[in-house]
């Protein structure tokens, strides 16, 4: 994915997709809570840190993201984003087809499979 940075007289923007295929969502974990560890076979994921910092895990590794960070999980990698003391809340684009049922979790602090 390439982000494109625009300069403007007022300031500027950052254009993450233009005309294609996405769902954007804003996701809000709570502190100390966190994503299941999961994966998708249909869509790849943009997710910019907009209040963190955010606890990600991206294949086996795991790192802490800064609020005004980006990370790009790629379709099939197994993934998990979660808080530590301060709600994480982040913008999430999917790319590709997108399905809520397209999710494969590995593991989940709620008991959902």
């Amino acid at each position: 994915m390439k982000i494109v940075k625009i300069k403007r007289p007022w300031g500027g923007f950052e254009r993450y997709c233009l005309n294609k295929q996405c769902t954007v969502k804003l996701l809000e974990i709570n502190p100390h809570e966190e994503l299941s560890l999961q994966s998708h076979k249909k869509r790849s994921e943009f997710c910019k840190i907009i209040n963190g910092p955010a606890v990600v895990t991206l294949g086996k590794k795991k790192r802490i993201i800064k609020s005004g960070k980006n990370v790009f999980i790629k379709k099939g990698v197994k993934h998990r984003i979660g808080a530590k003391e301060k709600k994480v809340l982040y913008l999430e684009i999917s790319f590709g087809k997108f399905d809520e049922l397209d999710e494969v979790r590995y593991s989940d602090d709620y008991g959902r499979k």
